[in-house]
């Protein structure tokens, strides 16, 4: 029996969640929003993204399967696949590539030093 955190909340919990909340605040991603906010919004995709989903039914189904541990993985909203393609479709993208941005300045300062030829 797990006795600690799973490794996806240890993973979300290494990301800078008021620079996210900074990047929701700034396009009003959470306005008028009653149950699933950006932040669940992100973790459903970042989950998919890190399990190789193909589908929002994939996500869904994947999701549900584990819904008493949702809870657990910091997501607060009830998955669906209407809400996902909603959440998709309205919500503003901008939010995302802000937050991407800022994870990708943090990334360079971690790897000033390394010798990458990325240019």
């Amino acid at each position: 029996m797990n006795s600690g955190k799973y490794l996806f909340a240890q993973l979300m919990d290494s990301l800078p969640k008021h620079d996210f909340d900074r990047c929701v605040l700034k396009y009003q991603g959470n306005y008028r929003i009653r149950r699933f906010s950006c932040f669940d919004q992100f973790l459903c995709m970042a989950f998919a993204q890190l399990t190789f989903r193909d589908s929002l039914r994939d996500i869904e189904t994947c999701l549900n399967s584990v819904k008493p541990k949702l809870y657990h993985l910091g997501i607060r909203g009830n998955i669906a696949r209407n809400t996902l393609a909603k959440a998709n479709q309205n919500r503003d993208w901008r939010i995302f590539a802000d937050f991407a941005n800022i994870l990708i300045s943090h990334a360079r300062k971690l790897y000033i030093h390394d010798p990458l030829d990325v240019r």
